[in-house]
């Protein structure tokens, strides 16, 4: 079956501040879940000036104790691979992300676009569109699948707030 989460969302930011503070959103204390983010491959394609970045994301397990008296569930990390194309020529920074963990039980993948506004070229629109399917549980796939919708319908508002104030820490009051 699945769930999905669809997000739009403008920041009254210009697009390279919204990327920077992207970039350096996680770890923080404002997001405990998320314990560590590593670079695992940046680069620059000379031809396009495209910088390319894999990272990783490390994540402590949200689901329910209750839940994770299934063997499979009982983990104490998830991880995550997120892929970005960053081209500040055109400005924008198109993100794709899923889930390491539990691949044979669940599919988790996001696609985010970072853009300039077409309403106004001083803010930066956020546009992302995630997926979660959950197989191989049985009866638990949709107690799952209705957990993760409303983590990650959460998740997303906390990281719209937590990008907020980091741009709100670096620049002050938004651009009107």
């Amino acid at each position: 079956m699945g769930v999905t989460v669809d997000v739009h969302q403008v920041f009254r930011y210009p697009f390279e501040q919204v990327v920077a503070s992207y970039l350096r959103k996680y770890p923080s204390p404002m997001e405990k879940h998320v314990t560590a983010v590593k670079t695992m491959e940046e680069k620059t394609d000379l031809s396009t000036g495209i910088i390319y970045r894999r990272r990783i994301a490390t994540c402590q397990n949200v689901i329910p104790e209750i839940l994770r008296k299934v063997s499979v569930l009982k983990v104490s990390d998830i991880y995550l691979e997120e892929e970005s194309w960053l081209n500040m020529q055109e400005r924008n920074m198109v993100m794709k992300s899923h889930c390491l963990t539990w691949t044979q039980y669940a599919s988790l993948s996001e696609e985010s676009v970072f853009r300039e506004s077409l309403e106004n070229p001083n803010w930066t629109e956020f546009i992302q569109k995630g997926r979660i399917s959950i197989t191989g549980a049985g009866l638990l796939n949709c107690v799952l699948e209705a957990f993760a919708q409303t983590f990650l319908s959460q998740g997303v508002k906390k990281g719209i707030r937590i990008m907020e104030t980091l741009l709100q820490e670096q620049c002050g009051c938004p651009f009107s």
